[in-house]
């Protein structure tokens, strides 16, 4: 069992930690919010840090579960950053979805320090998270990733290393790509059946059996078909890893008109309010 801090608990974050917890680690958690490290240690057996350098003090492994590349770069930066407090040979974990580019500058930059780097990227959502199903995405070197998969495995259905750092957030990013097409798909074929007077239920139980099955169908049909947005993964994060992913395309040459077109029908949802429902919310647009 391992020394682990973790920094960030959202609505991943939060039950990725208590898993930690769970398999007999000793856990440090560390919230912006302190109400919710608070609450976590509460719930589970572990204690709580007032900074992210705080909370990696002493830990061999510190893992990060953040909003975004500046939140990343907050948590691992500066005198209260995480790093400042990691000795030489201690394991940063990265979790969250972010650029490839802000990866490598902090793999770089933990490298200098003497500390391991492996970035984590998950997919799965909050159910996934919940559940300990989660799909991770791995970059960094080899002997890195070693150390970090049996800690990781307290919450993994599947995780693999797909070459050095930056290529597990290029591996989400091909992840998020392909959700984009699936859920616009869903969104439309549901509207379509619902006008022409089928039932959604009906329908879906003969569709998902077949070649349109998806995951995406069987945990998001009745969110739609209800107009329940209110869990999963978020519109707005969804806009922000579409942005990564266009971004980089950019970068690469790669040609990706279907999620740039997903991106903006994303966009109208926001427009309507819908920045916190979840990304089955993209029916919504299609009922106006």
């Amino acid at each position: 069992m391992a020394r682990v801090a973790f920094l960030g608990l959202g609505v991943m974050g939060f039950p990725m930690a208590g898993h930690l917890a769970a398999a007999g680690h000793a856990v440090t958690v560390y919230n912006r919010t302190p109400a919710r490290a608070a609450d976590w240690a509460a719930r589970h057996t572990g204690r709580t840090a007032p900074t992210p350098r705080a909370a990696a003090e002493g830990a061999e492994v510190v893992m990060a579960c953040v909003g975004n590349d500046d939140d990343l770069r907050a948590v691992c930066l500066g005198p209260d950053g995480a790093f400042a407090g990691m000795a030489a040979g201690a394991l940063f974990v990265d979790h969250t979805t972010v650029s490839a580019r802000v990866t490598r500058e902090l793999a770089e930059a933990g490298r200098a320090a003497g500390l391991g780097f492996v970035d984590a990227p998950v997919s799965g959502g909050q159910a996934g998270a919940e559940n300990g199903q989660l799909s991770i995405m791995c970059g960094g070197t080899p002997e890195d990733y070693a150390r970090a998969d049996p800690v990781i495995a307290a919450y993994a259905r599947i995780c693999r290393r797909m070459g050095d750092s930056g290529a597990g957030q290029l591996t989400k990013m091909a992840n998020q790509i392909a959700i984009a097409g699936l859920v616009q798909g869903l969104a439309e074929s549901l509207n379509f059946a619902e006008r022409a007077g089928l039932s959604i239920p009906e329908v879906v139980e003969v569709i998902s059996q077949g070649a349109a099955g998806s995951w995406q169908m069987v945990n998001r049909h009745k969110a739609m078909a209800e107009g329940a947005f209110d869990f999963g993964f978020a519109v707005d994060w969804m806009r922000k890893d579409l942005g990564i992913c266009l971004d980089t395309a950019d970068e690469t040459g790669a040609s990706l008109p279907v999620t740039a077109l997903v991106d903006q029908f994303y966009k109208e949802v926001q427009a309507m309010g819908g920045g916190r429902w979840d990304t089955s919310s993209l029916i919504a647009r299609l009922r106006r």
